[in-house]
């Protein structure tokens, strides 16, 4: 640390706490919104062929009853990313949390189709803010492992894609659909309960001029580690964070010419954030993490309903199912969650050691490797095997994306930059069964895994061309203080 008359930063006040008992729970708390996320999308995969039988749905709207869950969470990722650096990462979590039990829990009570789309879309837009936990968490972290920590936060997806799996399992064959979408509800009621104990970010605050309240919240969490702070002042980097609040004059105005002015004051709010991520400072990164964010998600997703589709007799092509019908479709998801878990262990092992770039570029480069195999004939146990190896190293490259997407973006636009990357991923979400179940219900399995592996391959060199490594930085606030 520094010279304590000079006061102390942010970082320097959070590694004095050290990691302990607070964020322990703020893991849990955190991890347990993120791990919400994962069972809504995963339970994507169970209710459509029962609903298919139920109600006579036809193929275009038992896709639809996917793609309108993407296409909720599209325009929810960015929606919560504003709503979170424009009023707090709180009420961004509360928000989201309200929505996503809501509109899960009332999925479940669905008469119609019609009534099941228009909440399963609602559902989407309140999951789209998921990455909201991540950034809440990522602002209480020291910078000495927060890459570690990070990826241990990541874990709770693939927990919640195995529980929920493993419900599936249960539940469908004996209780039904609706069961199935009021259980995997519970733990976003769960995050709605203790949204309302939940500290707000000290990064946020004092980003927004509440010194005092940052301080406050700092000495709660130093507080409960058994940790002091410092006995100097909070102080900044950057001389523009120590201004005070605006004052609020009372305005002579007209109320039209009042009503014209909080107007355009809002669209500013709005478009303040984009003009941000595309200045000359971001630029390059903003681009870069779109192209990571797109093909990331397209080849993770779309690897699964590879999987899916070939070892299920989905495919008109002869089936490669290597377990029985019945069971087929749970146990491929679930032994898929559990292979990620070895990918995700090694880079959390590495990240802070390899640092960010060199862990997002190792294991995607390797996700291409265990696909080459498959541009000739293979066993079904064998290219069953290399599609869930290949998912395993994107799921790892994906964590750390994730990691550095949180640490590359400065305070102000954190929320809002990781948000806007989401929905981008969210297209390739939508775009990926084209490949993945289009091409191999064709019988044009070589050819999807050709342009997977193209699309994996770009997304390895993109990620080397990040201009900066964040292992054991600090955490930028504004955009100015961001280097090139």
């Amino acid at each position: 640390m520094g010279d304590e008359s000079d006061g102390y930063t942010l970082d320097e006040a959070l590694s004095s706490i050290g990691f302990g008992t607070f964020h322990g729970v703020a893991l849990a708390f955190a991890g347990i919104g993120w791990f919400s996320d994962a069972m809504e999308v995963g339970l994507l995969s169970f209710i459509g062929p029962a609903l298919k039988s139920e109600w006579l749905l036809s193929p275009t709207q038992e896709s639809l009853l996917s793609t309108i869950v993407f296409v909720g969470m599209l325009i929810g990722a960015y929606f919560w990313g504003f709503i979170s650096d424009a009023y707090g990462r709180r009420i961004g979590v509360q928000g989201v949390a309200i929505i996503t039990f809501g509109a899960g829990f009332l999925s479940a009570f669905s008469r119609d189709y019609r009534t099941l789309v228009v909440l399963r879309c609602l559902l989407g837009f309140g999951a789209g803010g998921g990455h909201i936990f991540q950034s809440w968490f990522l602002e209480f972290v020291p910078r000495s492992n927060r890459g570690s920590w990070m990826l241990v936060f990541s874990g709770f997806w693939i927990l919640g894609e195995v529980l929920e799996a493993s419900i599936a399992w249960i539940i469908m064959p004996r209780l039904g659909w609706r069961w199935l979408l009021a259980i995997s509800s519970i733990p976003s009621f769960l995050v709605l309960l203790f949204s309302n104990i939940a500290p707000e970010s000290p990064r946020y605050l004092f980003m927004k001029g509440r010194a005092n309240e940052a301080v406050g919240v700092l000495e709660k969490i130093a507080l409960v580690n058994r940790k002091q702070l410092p006995t100097s002042n909070l102080v900044s980097n950057h001389p523009s964070l120590q201004m005070p609040e605006e004052e609020n004059f009372s305005s002579q105005e007209t109320p039209l010419l009042s009503s014209i002015e909080d107007q355009t004051t809002t669209i500013r709010q709005w478009l303040k954030p984009l003009c941000q991520l595309f200045s000359l400072g971001l630029l390059r990164t903003t681009l870069l993490v779109w192209i990571l964010g797109f093909v990331y998600t397209l080849s993770y997703y779309g690897l699964q309903l590879m999987i899916s589709t070939l070892s299920s007799g989905q495919s008109g092509c002869p089936s490669l199912r290597i377990f029985s019908k019945n069971d087929s479709l749970y146990v491929n998801i679930f032994i898929s969650g559990l292979a990620e878990i070895p990918g995700v262990v090694a880079s959390m092992v590495l990240v802070d050691r390899l640092g960010r770039k060199l862990c997002m570029v190792i294991p995607t480069m390797l996700a291409v490797v265990t696909m080459v195999p498959l541009l000739f004939h293979q066993t079904g146990f064998v290219t069953i095997a290399l599609l869930v190896s290949s998912r395993m190293f994107i799921e790892a490259a994906f964590a750390t994306y994730y990691v550095y997407v949180k640490e590359v973006y400065p305070t102000s636009v954190r929320a809002s930059g990781v948000g806007l990357a989401i929905s981008v991923g969210r297209i390739g979400g939508m775009v990926c069964p084209l490949i993945a179940v289009g091409l191999v219900r064709g019988c044009h399995q070589t050819l999807a895994v050709i342009l997977f592996g193209i699309l994996i391959l770009i997304s390895g060199i993109c990620a080397s061309c990040f201009p900066f490594e964040t292992k054991g930085k600090g955490l930028k606030d504004i955009v100015s203080d961001t280097i090139i």
